[in-house]
């Protein structure tokens, strides 16, 4: 009765075995990607997507010369105006539909950060120099970014009720925010007193180097509520990839191919988009979760019309956004699809 216990479970074993690679290999599952469209021009991108499923991002008008932000939900495609100037974008959208992005002023040389809520943009102002500009708001209606300040630097801030601080730098003269999560942690890039720039992370008043993959160069892009930090770093030998970074260790994600990477939004899921090389020298949008990294290109039906250039965001709900070409023009896209990688790698087949 033992041995056939055993040889009835070897052969259950083999039968699941057996039948996750067939369907792996038949019984592929294609996702539809939507089309953001545009404000009336050519091209569009998207950088950001709350948990409403709220995407912002910039597009061409159609005088295919101005650019300007937009509010994208329930299939409408929303422009956001500017602050009097041509050209306006945005980057980051929190769940109450607030957006943070730049605009030129009316003389069309400045740039200023804005908050736009309630069909109002707001002129964020700056650290006392000439332009600003906003990357990241939380659902506290914080804003991070970049501000010149009264001299000649660069500096990274924290807006926050009106008022713009700086937070300093980690020893070098210049730095840039670029996300803040929902506990007030904001992570971004800074030069060092060698002028060398690397990621940091920004807590309660302390700015902590992130380090680098062993190059010169990292930069942080985005920071989940669990406190994991994604972006990209030099290597010793060239080329940049992406990066995961939690409890003091920076972790390289790889690439789809090629040489190069970059980590652009994570979730509170701790998965993971962003744009790859792949071999032959192009990019594509990639997803990363648990030590694997797929093409996104993968589970689209080859004869959608698209190519996924760069995903920017992921949601908690699994949904992306982000830049393709569909049928040769570059737009918006977004990925509805919760998506889980759940495919065994190579070395477990």
């Amino acid at each position: 009765m033992f041995r056939y216990l055993l040889k009835l479970l070897a052969a259950i074993s083999f039968y699941i075995w057996f039948s996750s690679i067939f369907c792996i290999a038949l019984c592929q599952q294609f996702y539809t990607v939507i089309d953001l469209g545009t404000l009336g021009g050519l091209t569009s991108g998207a950088t950001g997507i709350n948990t409403s499923g709220q995407v912002v991002g910039s597009s061409l008008l159609s005088n295919n010369a101005t650019t300007h932000a937009f509010l994208w939900e329930n299939n409408q495609m929303t422009e956001l105006l500017t602050l009097g100037g041509n050209n306006s974008y945005g980057y980051g959208v929190n769940n109450s539909g607030q957006v943070v992005g730049s605009s030129l002023l009316s003389n069309n040389t400045t740039t200023h950060a804005f908050l736009w809520e309630n069909s109002v943009m707001t002129d964020l102002l700056t650290l006392g120099g000439n332009s600003s500009f906003g990357f990241g708001i939380n659902n506290s209606r914080q804003v991070v970014g970049m501000s010149e300040d009264t001299g000649v630097n660069v500096l990274a801030f924290l807006w926050e009720n009106g008022v713009m601080t700086s937070l300093g730098t980690l020893g070098g003269g210049n730095s840039g925010a670029r996300g803040i999560n929902d506990s007030g942690q904001v992570v971004g890039d800074s030069e060092l007193s060698d002028n060398s720039s690397h990621a940091f992370l920004w807590d309660n008043g302390t700015m902590t180097d992130l380090g680098t993959l062993g190059g010169l160069i990292s930069l942080a892009r985005a920071i989940n509520s669990s406190g994991q930090v994604v972006g990209e770093s030099l290597l010793p030998g060239g080329g940049y990839h992406a990066f995961l970074w939690e409890s003091g260790v920076m972790i390289d994600l790889g690439t789809l191919g090629g040489v190069s990477s970059s980590a652009s939004g994570i979730n509170s899921s701790g998965q993971v988009v962003g744009v790859s090389d792949v071999l032959g020298g192009n990019i594509h949008a990639f997803l990363w979760e648990d030590g694997v990294m797929i093409d996104l290109n993968s589970i689209i039906d080859s004869s959608s019309g698209w190519i996924l250039l760069g995903a920017t965001s992921i949601n908690n709900n699994g949904e992306i956004v982000g830049t393709g070409l569909y049928n040769g023009q570059a737009h918006a896209f977004l990925l509805p699809i919760g998506l889980t990688i759940t495919s065994p790698t190579a070395g477990e087949l």
